[in-house]
This record gives structure tokens, C-alpha cells and sequence, in this order.
């Protein structure tokens, strides 16, 4: 390959540590060398609304749509997602099936005095986007107050000190990444609080007939990480959930079997449905798919508007 290979991703400090980890990987199993790659920073939607819940305008496409546009449109050759962000239907034309090795996919609580969940006071504010996060909190604890909070880490911690809230619940990859482990006031064990399907793992997306970059892109990718990504995304295919839905997917794998623990709530909150199956891991795809479909029937719509 002759040209030059640009790399496109949200501009956050996050989003770039994710790209320059690409970036690196790339470098370190194949012949390119530091300027043989660009990162460019792409501004998406998702990063301009800072204060609204992304389902009122869009859903997790507000992430990942302008930054798709310009891979579609030959402006970039390589797209560098979180994937917990990105839709679970794949855009036509596309092509999402790499990943690397997944970063730690558990949630955790950051107070402004290190006090554990359970010692946080009566009807204390929890600063959460996510409508999962919110009823996983109050199924834990009734009397807590889940209030929006949108922004990068950064921000978010910033709110926490400035006595907008008592406490907010974030991703561990995304604070191990920024370097600030010491912020945290507990970790949350992936049975305790399921995480979202494929959080704390990077996806790189190419054009589906751009066959110089697949092969380039199959040399880095991690396939335990890709075996864990199908199971629970598969689970979201079938429940054709969005933005609002509100659900915990994780898989682990164990020898040659994959575990994959799912729970899935009503829009309200109300209800819980769960669900936790295990097959040999080149079954990966059809798990997941059973998961779905058991909690999509177990919940009879009641996930959905």
C-alpha cells in the first residue's frame, strides 16, 4: 500500500488516546511506520449537544454518523469508535468486525469524598446519561435521585466538585485511560452493575470493499475481543433496541465456552428481565441471538415505545 493512512475520530482527549492506540497496534504488527498515519479529528454531533439526553435528538448515531459520512466519502480510510457508542445495526457500506483488546469493562463510582454507594446519604443526586445506569442504581438503592449529566470525564468530575451532584457512575476503561484511577470511589463487579453491550471496547471501521485496509485491519484484530463484541451485540439486533433502551449485555469467555449474562428493563424502570446462557464460543453469534430473542420475549415489548 503506497498511500498515506488517515485514521478519523471525535476530537475528545479520549477519543484520541483510543486513536493513537489504534494507531500504535497498527505500527507494531504490520510495515507502516509514525508518518505513514494521520489522525484527524472529526466533530460529531453527539459532542456538540451537551445537555439533552442523546434519544431526544437522534440516539447513539449522533457519535458516530458524521465521522461514518466521511469514511463513506473517502475522506478517511480507518474510523476509531468506542463501540458501546455506535448502533448496533451496521451502516450500509461498512464494515465494523475488528476490534482490540478489550480495556476493562466494569462501571465505577466517583464522590467527592471517596464514600462507597452505600454510604452516600438519603436521596442523593447520582449524575448518569443512561437510562440502564439509572434503573441498575435504583435497583440497588430506591431512594436515590438519578439526575442527567452530559460531558467528557473531565466535565463530569468538574459538576461532581462543583455540588451538582453526590456521585457519578462512568466507565472504568475511560478513566484507566485518562489516568485517573485515583478519582475512583468504588468499582462495580460486572455482576453486580452489567455494563453496556461492548463497553471498554474500540472498534475500527472500514469501507466493506476497501480490501487493502481489511487485510491490514485483520492483522490487529483481538479475536476473544471479537467473540465477546458479536455475543452482545447480537443481543441488541434482536431486541432492535436504540438509545433508550435500556440494557446490560457482558460476555466473558472461559476455556472454549462463552458465558453471556444479559438484563433488559421496561421503559419505566419497573420491571426486570434477566437472562444468563453459556455455549461453545464458536456459537458466539447464535447466543447472542438466543439471549435477545428469551429477553425479548420474557419482556413482551414493554423495553419499547
Amino acid at each position: 500500500m503506497k498511500r498515506k493512512i488517515i485514521i478519523g475520530t471525535r476530537g475528545s482527549k479520549l477519543a484520541l488516546i483510543y486513536a493513537q492506540k489504534a494507531k500504535n497496534k497498527i505500527i507494531q504488527n504490520t510495515n507502516f511506520k509514525d508518518e505513514d498515519i494521520e489522525i484527524i479529528k472529526i466533530l460529531t454531533k453527539g459532542d456538540q449537544i451537551k445537555d439533552i439526553r442523546l434519544s431526544e435528538v437522534g440516539g447513539k448515531g449522533l457519535f458516530s454518523k458524521n465521522i461514518e459520512k466521511e469514511l463513506l466519502d473517502k475522506n478517511i480510510d480507518i474510523a476509531v469508535h468506542a463501540l458501546k457508542d455506535m448502533p448496533a445495526i451496521e451502516t450500509h457500506g461498512l464494515k465494523t468486525n475488528i476490534f482490540l483488546k478489550r480495556n476493562d469493562p466494569r462501571e465505577i463510582l466517583i464522590t467527592k469524598n471517596k464514600r462507597k454507594l452505600n454510604e452516600l446519604k438519603l436521596k442523593a443526586i447520582i449524575g448518569t446519561s443512561s437510562y440502564r445506569r439509572e434503573f441498575q442504581i435504583k435497583k440497588i438503592r430506591k431512594d436515590f435521585i438519578c439526575k442527567l449529566i452530559r460531558g467528557n470525564v473531565d466535565t463530569r468530575i468538574q459538576k461532581l466538585k462543583d455540588g451538582l451532584y453526590d456521585a457519578i457512575v462512568l466507565s472504568y476503561a475511560g478513566v484507566k485511560s485518562l489516568d485517573m484511577e485515583d478519582k475512583v470511589s468504588e468499582i462495580f463487579s460486572a455482576e453486580k452493575i452489567i455494563p453496556s453491550a461492548g463497553q471498554g471496547i474500540i472498534a475500527l471501521q472500514c469501507r466493506d470493499n476497501d480490501n487493502e485496509i481489511i487485510s491490514l485491519l485483520d492483522k490487529i484484530n483481538d479475536k476473544e475481543t471479537s467473540l465477546r463484541a458479536c455475543a452482545e451485540r447480537n443481543v441488541l439486533k434482536v431486541l432492535e433496541g436504540d438509545c433508550e433502551t435500556a440494557i446490560g449485555v457482558h460476555a466473558t469467555i472461559k476455556k472454549d465456552n462463552i458465558i453471556l449474562e444479559a438484563e433488559l428493563f421496561s421503559l419505566d424502570g419497573s420491571q426486570r428481565f434477566y437472562e444468563k446462557k453459556s455455549s461453545k464460543i464458536y456459537d458466539a453469534k447464535k447466543l447472542g441471538e438466543e439471549v435477545g430473542r428469551i429477553l425479548k420475549k420474557k419482556s413482551n415489548g414493554s423495553y419499547k415505545k
